[in-house]
């Protein structure tokens, strides 16, 4: 097991404090822009500056001329879809109607639900009975925070408890976006994410204009928050990890998940003065609580 060190946790507390306020960024950009734009843009920033850094690393893109280099790309665009086309869009369309503290708290459930998919598709992770408990737990905290009840009480027809379902959706993705990356050739990650974002950034732009037009001109507010999207948590961050991954490992980067809801929850309160029902809060410390349980071997070596 690597040591982490001093520059590993701080780019760790960096990472989370960076993709905990991605949530307010996107409550600031939906002051002008349309959720699938929000997403279109901070793709199209970042992959712009992702493919320099890699450049500038001596990482090219993957080759076409090459079987590994074909497979490469096909699995970038899974990420693509995966891990940014599609959960950017829906996280942006739901916090037209929830707050981005409860955004932020559905990230808590990416790591419960890559449990059972990694139990499927990656050698050596099988579920085990602590594994299971934790899900379990994490599950009913996932139960608490989508609001069953109140769901089938309007029969669907609410608009928030659809919003609510998307955020979660969201969610379900990254952990199938997470699970394609580690199924992944090997080869540089910086290269491979900014395959994934030159792809995400091809699909989504024609569907942005498609669907909500050229964009009026921002304001200040809105604008600040697309650059924040871009620059940060979609291209900064990615960068970021590489380097966490590559000289502390992914177990360590796991760590974050334990931050970003918080954050995210701490940044609505503060900047947009939200208030996050009880229900909510019980929701998240369930979740982290079957996070840790089912974390548990992992957070006895690191911590």
């Amino acid at each position: 097991m690597k040591n982490p060190g001093l520059l590993n946790w701080t780019l760790l507390i960096l990472l989370g404090l960076i993709w905990g306020a991605s949530f307010l960024g996107v409550s600031l950009a939906l002051d002008s822009f349309g959720p699938i734009t929000i997403a279109a843009g901070r793709i199209a920033i970042a992959a712009v500056i992702v493919t320099l850094a890699g450049r500038l690393m001596g990482h090219g893109l993957p080759s076409f001329h090459t079987a590994t280099g074909r497979r490469t790309w096909l699995f970038a665009l899974g990420m693509a879809l995966f891990t940014n086309a599609i959960p950017f869009s829906l996280l942006s369309w739901a916090q037209l109607h929830v707050s981005s503290g409860y955004a932020g708290i559905t990230m808590a459930v990416v790591p419960l639900l890559v449990l059972p998919l990694a139990h499927i598709f990656i050698p050596g992770e099988q579920l085990t009975k602590l594994k299971v408990f934790g899900f379990l737990v994490g599950f009913i905290g996932v139960v608490i925070l989508i609001g069953p009840a109140q769901i089938l009480q309007s029969g669907g027809s609410d608009i928030e408890n659809i919003a609510r379902l998307a955020a979660v959706g969201a969610s379900a993705c990254y952990a199938i976006g997470s699970i394609i990356t580690r199924l992944s050739p090997k080869g540089p990650q910086l290269a491979f994410a900014a395959a994934a974002l030159i792809l995400a950034a091809l699909l989504l732009l024609p569907v942005a204009l498609l669907v909500e037009g050229v964009p009026a001109v921002p304001g200040a507010k809105a604008l600040a928050g697309m650059l924040y999207l871009g620059i940060f948590p979609t291209a900064l961050a990615t960068v970021m990890l590489v380097f966490v991954i590559k000289s502390a490992g992914p177990a360590f980067l796991s760590l974050v998940n334990y931050q970003v809801p918080v954050w995210a929850v701490v940044f609505g309160m503060v900047f947009l003065g939200e208030a996050l029902p009880g229900q909510f809060i019980w929701a998240l410390g369930l979740i982290l609580l079957g996070l840790a349980i089912s974390q548990a071997n992992t957070l006895r070596r690191l911590l």
